[in-house]
């Protein structure tokens, strides 16, 4: 299986060379990396350039942003699965073997993601591995994976450790919305679940750095506005105080029963159920 990776970047050459070797360093036999840099003025491009033989491709000039970089980036690819990463974070070593050992497995999986995403300080020490607990398209659709229901959210889809089959993406339009500069993520995996459910798996697979100089960080409120504008084309009502009362409610009951109450939601894991076995899916609840 070939990978496309991209990576936009502007300005962050604090971070990108761990960034850029924790894709190089991933051990798949075909793996197509693109960078594409805003043009940075701090470094970055003395930076990509000692890379540049194991790049397929790479330049250095101005854009629009995250997502038109993104979006030259992936125009230029030509892999079978694909995903990005951002110049301050990093992938798990391990990531892309075992996003490639379960695309093999299983064939009707489009796209995955984590039930473990790892967040790092600006140092890049690892200070946080967080359990999710799955996802579902129409509690996606009512703000599941934003915070903007209190009571309702629970985890966003963990970008760097999100990847899919090029035939997904070319369904669900081929591009990002270069016209969002800070949740363009969000917006594309509200298209990618019009067409194919996500499945996770419970291994960790890239690193989020958090830091002070984020979108998320300086411009919450900015982002949550894309992300409830992203929203709004599907039509889904967030839960109002009565729902997310009973919602409380439910979740003690045993997990058995949450089918019973009218609440849950099913979700996809990816599991192997022990020494030798096979990428299976298992079909949980959640409320």
């Amino acid at each position: 299986m070939k990978f496309s990776i991209v990576t936009p970047s502007f300005q962050q050459n604090q971070f990108l060379e761990r960034s850029l070797a924790s894709v190089l360093a991933q051990e798949v036999d075909d793996l197509e990396y693109i960078v594409i840099d805003g043009g940075s003025t701090d470094g970055s491009v003395e930076t990509i350039k000692r890379h540049a033989p194991r790049l397929a491709y790479w330049t250095s000039r101005p854009d629009r942003g995250y997502a038109d970089a993104l979006n030259e980036g992936f125009g230029r690819s030509t892999g079978e699965i694909m995903g990005w990463l951002n110049s301050d974070d990093m992938l798990a070593p391990w990531a892309l073997r075992t996003v490639e050992s379960v695309f093999r497995a299983l064939p009707d999986v489009e796209w995955i993601t984590t039930l473990y995403p790892l967040v790092m300080d600006e140092d890049g020490l690892v200070i946080a591995a967080r359990h999710t607990e799955g996802y579902n398209a129409d509690a996606f659709y009512r703000g599941r994976n934003a915070p903007l229901a209190p009571g309702f959210y629970t985890s966003v889809i963990q970008q760097e450790s999100t990847f899919w089959r090029r035939s997904l993406w070319e369904r669900a339009g081929a591009r990002l919305d270069a016209g969002l500069r800070m949740a363009a993520d969000f917006e594309l995996w509200a298209r990618l679940f019009r067409h194919a459910e996500l499945h996770a798996v419970g291994v960790p697979l890239g690193c989020f750095r958090f830091q002070q100089g984020s979108f998320t960080s300086t411009r919450m409120d900015a982002y949550l506005a894309e992300c409830r504008a992203a929203l709004q084309p599907y039509h889904r009502a967030a839960p109002r105080a009565p729902e997310r009362m009973f919602r409380r409610l439910a979740r003690l009951l045993p997990r058995r029963l949450y089918p019973a109450t009218g609440l849950a939601y099913p979700v996809s894991k990816i599991r192997q159920e022990g020494r030798g076995s096979q990428w299976t899916v298992a079909r949980e609840w959640i409320i």
